[in-house]
């Protein structure tokens, strides 16, 4: 079939803008992630001196890139409808978030509606795939004190002792606040034959649109940040909140990212922008951590009812492009999630005069010494 002029032009403005796209993202972050690791070296004294002040800049700084990030897609038009409870509500308090995981792109989603909901983002922790180290951002997240876990079954025992040790070492010596996970433990397209075939070895219910979750870093995370007695057993980690004087883990977040016809966003898309402008749509669910069983066959059933609720929620997003009422509710309610531009702008004009800055030095030091 003959290629018309307009065919063929739509294809070269699309092309150019994704080159122009990914030139600008390498600038982005040639400047943006070397001056993050530059300005926390300068402010080592600062942390020895007042480690809470050292951390609260950290976080800031942390959050500004990934603001950054977002702007990648918010600039593309890759926008966030959000339904359910409002978790603004208990964004001042310690929460572990639940996420179904179908791309690449489920992280820069979360990246970009996490943005408007207080210090939540600068005194978050993430849990993610080891891989994710050896990317442009691992520096960063392992300065902010990220968990990069191996997965398979042979790495699992002792990824949960190190997790622990983890949380224990740099939870709230860092003043976090949320904990981000995804149980189902790598991307639907990956994992959904193998959960399925469990499934129906367990007599477990047939999922299509997520897969069972695994419960190893959810009860890690629940045994070491939950006060003592909150949810019915002692915490490994008690010690800790006295000292830190915390409430503990109060909430758990279920969180479910559903995009128009089950077509997730990837990375590439993210940063080349070659999508139409899409809307992704996240739904929550805030659950009090007293109502989260701790033994660990309930614990197990408790996770899968939420992974069966996912599926029930995704197939009616589906099928009616909107998420159900919650319980108690006789109409959903959905909040278009909004970034100011301007802001953003300032962001992105401080990293590169920030880049700008640190180049004028070295080069200085450079002539003083050569």
């Amino acid at each position: 079939m003959a290629v018309t002029l307009e065919q063929a032009r739509r294809v070269g403005y699309t092309c150019l803008k994704a080159l122009l796209r990914f030139a600008f993202m390498v600038a982005n972050n040639l400047v943006a992630i070397p001056s993050y690791v530059l300005y926390l070296i300068m402010l080592q004294p600062l942390r020895v001196l007042d480690s809470k002040s050292f951390w609260y800049i950290e976080g800031v700084l942390f959050k500004w890139l990934l603001a950054m990030v977002a702007s990648w897609g918010w600039w593309a038009g890759y926008t966030v409808v959000e339904w359910g409870d409002d978790v603004k509500a208990v964004s001042e308090d310690e929460a572990m978030v639940l996420v179904n995981h179908q791309a690449t792109g489920d992280v820069c989603t979360l990246m970009m509606c996490l943005q408007d909901k207080g210090t939540v983002v600068r005194q978050m922790m993430w849990l993610m795939d080891h891989i994710f180290k050896y990317t442009n951002f691992g520096i960063v997240s392992l300065i902010h004190g990220d968990f990069f876990i191996r997965q398979g079954r042979a790495h699992r025992d002792q990824q949960l002792v190190l997790l622990k040790e983890h949380l224990e070492k740099y939870y709230r010596s860092r003043n976090r606040k949320w904990i981000v996970l995804f149980p189902e433990g790598g991307f639907l397209r990956k994992r959904r034959e193998t959960s399925q075939e469990f499934a129906k070895k367990n007599n477990l219910p047939f999922l299509k649109h997520v897969t069972l979750p695994r419960l190893g870093a959810t009860q890690v995370i629940l045994k070491t940040l939950v006060p003592p007695q909150e949810n019915g057993t002692p915490t490994g980690g008690d010690a800790v909140i006295k000292e830190s004087k915390s409430k503990g883990l109060q909430w758990v977040i279920d969180t479910t990212i559903a995009y128009p016809k089950g077509e997730p966003i990837d990375i590439q898309t993210w940063i080349l922008g070659y999508r139409q402008p899409t809307v992704t749509h996240v739904h929550y669910r805030i659950f009090p951590v007293k109502d989260v069983p701790a033994e660990p066959e309930a614990l197990t059933h408790w996770l899968y009812q939420r992974f069966i609720e996912k599926e029930d929620l995704l197939t009616h997003f589906y099928e009616t492009g909107a998420f159900p009422p919650l319980p108690g509710q006789k109409s959903a309610i959905s909040r278009e999630m909004t970034l100011s531009n301007l802001w953003l702008v300032g962001i992105q004009s401080l990293a590169f005069l920030s880049g700008g800055m640190w180049y004028c030095i070295f080069r200085y030091f450079y002539h003083c010494l050569f």
